[in-house]
């Protein structure tokens, strides 16, 4: 095993080379049931147990909002685009379901810090964000006020603006006829990142 994979077992070496092929093939990683199929591991935990060792070793990072948003901490040099993770609401938030799609994007939108997303409704157009939009985002967990983020709440994600005062957080649409959302004291809400770069086919 070479130096690559250091301490990984012969199944991590295979499985991590499996997420690779696909990321560089398609533009994003397989499903926990695809790795599962490719390697016959018949209990998604099992496959689970790989993926974690695997980021635990510093090879992949998996992020929480998508089920296959899987990356390479080092990918192979060559590789351009950024991947196309699904969509996001510009409404009520709206689970985001991965695409088969990659966006060349790296002249403008360089780094492994980059994804984007596809917006979905109408609460950003007075910030000129419309739906259909592609939106390039920053991953970033923090914000500073007034800026425009791509956040989680209770596992569902949205596009707001960020606003924060003593007394509260919030959500802000860029829409007068929509209501911000409160962000209440417990919530399980989380920014993924900031944007970066609103695209638009014509």
């Amino acid at each position: 095993m070479n130096q690559e994979f250091g301490q990984t077992t012969q199944r991590q070496k295979e499985i991590f080379i499996f997420i690779r092929d696909k990321i560089e093939t398609r533009g994003y990683g397989p499903t926990v049931r695809e790795i599962g199929l490719a390697f016959g591991i018949k209990s998604p935990n099992g496959v689970m147990c790989h993926l974690k060792a695997l980021e635990k070793k510093g090879l992949i990072l998996r992020e929480s909002f998508s089920a296959r948003a899987i990356q390479i901490i080092n990918p192979r040099k060559g590789k351009k685009g950024l991947p196309y993770l699904g969509a996001v609401a510009a409404g009520s938030p709206i689970a985001s379901v991965a695409q088969e799609d990659t966006l060349d994007l790296e002249s403008l939108f360089s780094g492994d810090n980059h994804y984007v997303l596809q917006v979905r409704g109408y609460s950003m157009i007075e910030d000129n964000i419309q739906d259909g939009d592609y939106i390039v985002v920053r991953k970033q967990e923090i914000a500073a006020n007034g800026e425009r983020v791509v956040a989680m709440i209770d596992n569902e994600v949205t596009l707001k603006r960020f606003i924060q005062d003593r007394n509260q957080v919030r959500l802000e649409p860029c829409n007068s006829t929509m209501h911000p959302i409160i962000i209440q004291p417990g919530s399980e809400t989380k920014i993924l990142g900031v944007l970066a770069g609103v695209l638009r086919k014509c």
